[in-house]
């Protein structure tokens, strides 16, 4: 399949270079291999070099006005012209083998779409770590992704209505179950790959503290509040992003 990388990014000039280098990286050795793909970056209303440094990067840039992961990720989808669809986050980096086995996996037939474990891109506390080993157990026994890293095949991702507007986070578990009914209906799997982890940032962690991020993991259970910007305020918060780029700059 001719595959989309697709980076929503909001305020990300600090981290966006390092995670695009990665995929450029991961595209010449799928190239090689005789896959051809393309790489999206959606900014996000950012007011900071975002677009900029995607195109320096070489990059498609995609501008979507209303600061919304959900509506990014649809916006870099509705540009895309991959039959497989993935989405990266943008501090997020990984390893053509896990590219390569997701695609692998759409090009049987047999799977809708998936994600992967995930690990921390530095060492962190054990309850950190102990939190991270807690959600891949969950995921992989449960079949949801985890938003750094989504894939699936487009026609399903068109056919379900893409990513949930109606919500500020979690859009991730909402594709992931509506993927899962899809796929069944036509005899296809939801995969959770764990071969290769991704790497995501760690640096909540450093903005908000592991008490602060565990109430806001247990907000996301109050009816509605999902569909609230300001419960799900570590998402939309630019405090950090803004620290990254002084420190950076």
């Amino acid at each position: 399949m001719h595959y989309s990388l697709i980076v929503p990014a909001w305020n990300e000039e600090a981290l966006l270079g390092a995670t695009l280098a990665n995929l450029q990286a991961v595209r010449d050795e799928l190239r090689a291999e005789g896959r051809h793909g393309e790489l999206i970056v959606v900014d996000n209303n950012s007011t900071d070099r975002t677009a900029e440094v995607a195109r320096e990067a070489g990059a498609t840039v995609v501008f979507e006005p209303v600061n919304q992961i959900a509506r990014a990720r649809n916006a870099g989808a509705a540009a895309a012209t991959g039959e497989a669809l993935v989405f990266i986050d943008a501090d997020t980096t990984l390893s053509a083998t896990l590219v390569r086995t997701a695609l692998d996996r759409l090009d049987s037939g047999r799977v809708v779409g998936g994600g992967s474990t995930i690990a921390p891109d530095r060492k962190v506390s054990r309850g950190a770590q102990f939190g991270l080993d807690g959600w891949n157990r969950l995921s992989r026994t449960v079949r949801y992704a985890a938003g750094c890293f989504v894939w699936c095949r487009r026609d399903a991702f068109e056919a379900i209505g893409g990513f949930s507007v109606k919500v500020y986070a979690g859009e991730e578990i909402y594709l992931s179950r509506a993927l899962k009914r899809w796929g069944r209906a036509r005899g296809m799997r939801f995969e959770i790959l764990d071969i290769a982890p991704v790497l995501t940032s760690a640096r909540k962690l450093d903005w908000y503290g592991p008490f602060a991020l565990a109430r806001q993991a247990a907000t996301v259970f109050i009816p509605g509040a999902l569909s609230s910007r300001r419960l799900m305020k570590t998402w939309y918060d630019d405090r950090g992003r803004a620290e990254e780029r002084d420190r950076s700059g």
